[in-house]
């Protein structure tokens, strides 16, 4: 049986999301921004670098992630800017997804 859920399969994509549903809404909504523009950029590099017959797999988790987001059935999804934010970032390569979760928790330890 499978029960975990898709961001509990990485330390710190779980403890990023902790740190967001921590955060003050004003600090919140700001960084759901920056990443908003963050993904957007890491989505033009990619773009630019990649060719065009290459196919794009969002994988079964960030599918049926996104698929729980329009039913806004986590607290984030109550969120609109920070579900905003998330649903862009799951469409990243895992690396890039991981890297963004990975700076969030380095960057609230300082």
């Amino acid at each position: 049986m499978y029960d975990r859920r898709w961001y509990d399969s990485n330390e710190n994509t779980q403890r990023a999301l902790d740190i967001l549903k921590n955060m003050e809404d004003s600090q919140r909504r700001a960084l759901s921004r920056d990443l908003t523009t963050v993904v957007k950029q890491i989505k033009d590099l990619h773009n630019e670098e990649d060719d065009e017959n290459q196919e794009i797999s969002l994988g079964i988790d960030r599918v049926l992630g996104l698929y729980k987001i329009s039913n806004s059935r986590r607290w984030y999804d109550k969120v609109s800017i920070l579900s905003y934010a998330m649903k862009t970032m799951s469409t990243l390569p895992r690396e890039d997804f991981y890297n963004l979760m990975e700076g969030i928790t380095v960057t609230s330890e300082k």
